[in-house]
């Protein structure tokens, strides 16, 4: 396999981008490695958050814990179940996920509801969690990201533009070359390259906005929830977007239908529905000043 990388139009040329890196004999998949360090880094933050929203601080750490394994169980089942064809008859590859295969959306959900019942368990605000959780979640999301970028996945439809990332035939799964990339090969020093639009780049910028405004509303939010809700919006009006643009999509059996869209979508518009009745019907009050925690 060739480990190359290239961004021709942004003059990036990468010999040689591995997908793991052996120490003392074992294979450590760079993949993990992204997602374990986007787990420390939001684990840091939600530190951060749960001095402003929780009356005990600490509180939080059991919460995330059960939240973290929970989220990436979650996560693989939310995949595995939308690629059962490839799984089914495999135990060890169905709990394999060194070579990738964690949906953003399962984790979230199975997160979402370990949180709130442990929330319940531990006799804290289930809003005030949520809103300690998301920031420390959006930036788990950013690192993670780059994930995709070492296992040549989360791309999308041929591209010339700007961005344009070029990635060896031999790198990618076949399923996911679509015709326009065929006709659009490039040979370089023998190499067969197609040629992509890096979806996990503009999500990852999207997602460093959507954690701006998250961080923005931690000393500003209105009402309890408020910031979960605001993910919930920002980030699936983004992943609807860009998961019309992916040729690794999920789909619900034939249909066609990519599941993170119709999954963003609703989380959007189900998050601006219930943050208007918020705002209009209850009006509520900025948090004053004295019940926020230094």
């Amino acid at each position: 396999m060739n480990y190359s990388i290239n961004f021709p139009h942004l003059g990036i040329h990468l010999e040689h981008v591995p997908k793991s890196f052996s120490i003392f004999g074992f294979d450590i998949a760079l993949y993990g490695v992204c997602i374990a360090i986007g787990m420390i880094l939001a684990f840091v933050i939600m530190d951060k958050t749960s001095k402003v929203f929780l009356a005990k601080p600490d509180d939080y750490f059991d919460v995330a814990i059960v939240t973290v394994i929970v989220g990436i169980i979650g996560a693989r089942v939310y995949y595995v179940a939308f690629e059962w064809e490839h799984y089914k008859g495999s135990f060890l590859s169905i709990i394999n996920i060194r070579e990738g295969g964690l949906a953003i959306y399962g984790g979230v959900i199975g997160g979402v509801l370990a949180a709130v019942i442990m929330s319940r368990i531990k006799k804290i605000n289930s809003l005030d969690i949520l809103d300690t959780f998301f920031p420390g979640v959006v930036v788990g999301q950013i690192v993670g990201r780059w994930g995709n970028f070492f296992n040549r996945e989360a791309f999308s439809k041929y591209t010339d533009g700007l961005f344009a990332m070029q990635l060896p035939v031999d790198a990618v799964r076949r399923h996911e070359i679509t015709d326009a990339m065929w006709e659009n090969l490039q040979t370089i020093d023998g190499i067969d390259y197609i040629q992509v639009t890096p979806n996990f780049l503009y999500e990852g910028m999207w997602n460093v906005l959507v954690f701006i405004v998250l961080i923005v509303l931690v000393k500003r939010r209105i009402f309890k929830g408020q910031i979960a809700l605001t993910y919930a919006v920002m980030y699936g009006a983004g992943r609807f977007y860009l998961e019309g643009l992916r040729t690794d999509q999920l789909q619900i059996g034939n249909t066609g239908l990519a599941v993170s869209q119709l999954v963003g979508l609703s989380c959007a518009v189900v998050g601006i529905a219930i943050y208007a009745y918020v705002l209009i019907k209850k009006k509520p009050t900025k948090i004053s000043e004295e019940n926020i925690q230094d």
